[in-house]
């Protein structure tokens, strides 16, 4: 049995059950196994696999989107920018694993 068709059969069985499938299979993990990547639903991780897996993506991308927006006409460190990217990673990503 596949990757994918243990995550469909998962899908259907706890849909049965009246597990939302949004709850099941968010939009985030969608993405990751339409990319081919093999990870288990969030309802198989543990806390602090779920909090890198959500707040390292949500982390760079933030801290990109402020560079490019805000820091760098501010003048802002790379060194201070790169801290708060983190902080806001892993504060997204404990949000999220809670």
């Amino acid at each position: 049995m596949t990757h994918r068709q243990k995550v469909d059969r998962l899908i259907a069985e706890l849909g049965q059950q009246g597990v939302s499938p949004k709850m099941i299979a968010p939009p985030f993990f969608r993405l990751l196994w339409a990319l081919g990547l093999e990870v288990p639903p969030p309802l198989f991780l543990g806390f602090v696999e779920l909090t890198v897996l959500m707040g390292a993506p949500f982390g760079i991308l933030w801290g990109a989107g402020m560079w490019l927006l805000q820091w760098q006409a501010l003048r802002v460190p790379v060194v201070q920018g790169v801290v708060l990217s983190g902080g806001a990673g892993l504060l997204f990503g404990l949000s999220m694993a809670g």
